[in-house]
């Protein structure tokens, strides 16, 4: 039975081909252990799960082959390693970030585990994880974050003060928890509204109060968790389409919101035409407005009439007329 760690071990395998790569003409498996300072049954045991690595597709094509002629081994199909792995400054970057985000959750039970590896990365990374100063906050409360995680280990309902930045109001709702989420920094419980009979992601740095309840948490068979490779922000299906006529200046918007469809446009100049779905027109209202003037609304008609009146209304209480419609 192998007595070698699994990182020890690991190391190995990722350096073994690129060093048998070097030596085309084969090297003695009794020399290869003592460079790499094991038993030649520990090499012979390496050498023999290497066969089973490969690149995807697992077919025998894809799989890294060896030779053994005698006592000497050498790679007839090394499978794309044929260089020691390194990470580029901005995969040691990463993983410094990744692993200081670790670090800054509260309840983690390996730590000092984390706090080793972070030294180690650190340390390995050297220049690349000293160019800045790297800080990382978790922008979720801890004692919010303990709170859910205590309702989700006891499988408890939840009642929750949460803002709903759209509609700039504070709602009272209870909950039936589902799964936390940690995506783009930001923590989000996914639970079942009982408010709203529907599965939604609340942003735990918008909770402003939350408690335990007595009652357990009975999330309905229709509760599904959802797809968040793509964002967090999924309209529902049927919402009104709203079509935007960007400037140069907010083409952010087709990349920060998911859009259904985008083309560049003329008018304006460098511009693009977006559609984006959202049930709540409050919020497209809002969005408009927020861009000055950098977003023109081509439909619905009515979503064009409300941001106009709001310009004007705006105008009026600087004591300006307005030159006309500022969405048409």
């Amino acid at each position: 039975m192998s007595t070698s760690s699994t990182p020890d071990r690991m190391t190995r395998l990722l350096a073994l081909i690129p060093y048998l790569t070097a030596r085309p003409d084969g090297v003695r498996v009794q020399e290869a252990a003592r460079d790499f300072g094991v038993t030649e049954r520990q090499l012979r045991s390496d050498l023999e799960l290497l066969w089973m690595c490969g690149l995807p597709g697992h077919g025998p094509g894809d799989l890294i082959d060896l030779s053994f002629e005698g006592d000497r081994v050498h790679v007839t199909f090394p499978a794309g390693m044929v260089r020691p792995l390194r990470l580029t400054t901005d995969e040691a970057v990463a993983l410094v970030v990744a692993l200081k985000t670790l670090l800054e959750l509260p309840g983690l039970a390996e730590r000092e585990a984390v706090s080793r590896a972070l030294a180690k990365v650190s340390a390995a990374a050297g220049h690349a994880a000293e160019v800045a100063p790297i800080t990382v906050s978790v922008d979720a409360r801890e004692e919010t974050l303990a709170v859910v995680r205590e309702a989700l280990q006891r499988k408890r309902a939840l009642h929750l003060h949460y803002y709903v930045p759209t509609r700039d109001e504070r709602t009272e709702r209870t909950v039936d928890p589902m799964r936390l989420l940690l995506v783009d920094g930001r923590w989000y419980l996914e639970a079942w509204c009982r408010r709203v009979e529907g599965v939604r992601l609340f942003r735990l740095d918008r909770v402003d109060d939350v408690a335990v309840l007595d009652e357990p948490a009975a999330p309905p068979p229709e509760a599904h968790e959802r797809d968040v490779e793509g964002g967090v922000y999924h309209p529902e299906p049927g919402s009104p389409a709203v079509r935007l006529r960007l400037s140069r200046g907010s083409r952010w918007v087709a990349e920060y919101y998911p859009v259904d469809s985008v083309a560049p446009v003329d008018d304006p100049p460098g511009g693009l035409a977006v559609t984006v779905r959202t049930a709540d027109l409050a919020w497209a209202r809002r969005l408009v407005a927020s861009l000055g003037g950098d977003a023109l609304v081509d439909e619905p008609t009515g979503l064009a009439d409300d941001v106009a009146a709001d310009a004007r209304a705006a105008l009026a209480r600087y004591g300006i007329d307005a030159p006309g419609s500022a969405t048409r």
